[in-house]
């Protein structure tokens, strides 16, 4: 026969487990919901059905480190900030810049890297810089950085503003739009996927806009866990690794180095 002290152990540690899922955030599984996009490589992309790509994969390194169970789903990145807001989401991952009016809708995580944005157009353009903008159709993804950059450096241009990136990239290539800003990882891998409409990357341009995961506003406790579990990512060098894997032409900031 179990004693007392025993057979009231598993239903005490039930709950106290209930509760740190609880004050997390998840379904009753403790599965926490992550809003990402299908089709911004290398960033954030799915994979013989799978979600991947630096983001996602760095994410996945931090769940590791801190036992949580994730499961992605997408959306489109002009709807995922209010879906976290509205917790349809936990987590939002999408190479999301940490901007002033993002910060009133959710909470961010500490930096995981930072925005790097460039203008594409196709091969034979004669676009060079911002400057040859002026009047032309420009392709932006909605409520980007791309989009508040263009509109504020050059407002004569016209912003067509697109969902998502694969959208935009089809305008891009059809001659529907004249350039398109966006990462400038996702334009380099555009340039080397794209073959039936040759396209380049005609200047890129470092901010100082940091990238962060994205969560509901006061969910302190998940937070929390996504700072501590990329503190330890970056002190044993597996994000030096996987932006190695997807991201080999960026330089890595100091502040992301292996410091184990």
């Amino acid at each position: 026969m179990r004693s007392p002290l025993k057979a009231l152990a598993v239903p005490v540690l039930a709950v106290a487990l209930l509760a740190t899922v609880t004050a997390c955030g998840g379904d009753d599984s403790g599965t926490l919901r992550v809003g990402t996009l299908p089709d911004a490589p290398p960033n954030i992309y799915v994979q013989n059905g799978t979600y991947t790509g630096f983001d996602n994969e760095l994410l996945r390194a931090i769940a590791t480190k801190e036992g949580l169970r994730l499961e992605f789903a997408s959306t489109d990145f002009s709807a995922l900030l209010g879906q976290v807001a509205n917790g349809q989401f936990d987590i939002g991952s999408s190479a999301i810049a940490q901007t002033e009016a993002r910060k009133k809708t959710v909470d961010f995580s500490d930096a995981y890297d930072f925005e790097v944005m460039s203008i594409q157009t196709k091969a034979d353009s004669p676009i060079t810089d911002e400057t040859a903008l002026a009047g032309k159709r420009v392709a932006v993804i909605q409520a980007t950085v791309g989009d508040n950059w263009l509109t504020s450096t050059v407002p004569s241009a016209q912003a067509v503003r697109f969902p998502d990136y694969a959208a935009a990239l089809t305008a891009l290539k059809s001659g529907s739009v004249d350039a398109y800003i966006l990462d400038e990882s996702i334009a380099e891998q555009n340039v080397q996927q794209t073959k039936d409409s040759p396209l380049k990357v005609v200047k890129s341009f470092t901010t100082d806009v940091p990238h962060g995961f994205a969560v509901r506003k006061g969910n302190s406790d998940l937070l929390n866990k996504l700072d501590d579990g990329l503190r330890q990512v970056i002190a044993d060098g597996t994000w030096v690794r996987l932006h190695q894997q997807f991201l080999p032409t960026q330089p890595v900031p100091d502040r992301f180095k292996a410091t184990a």
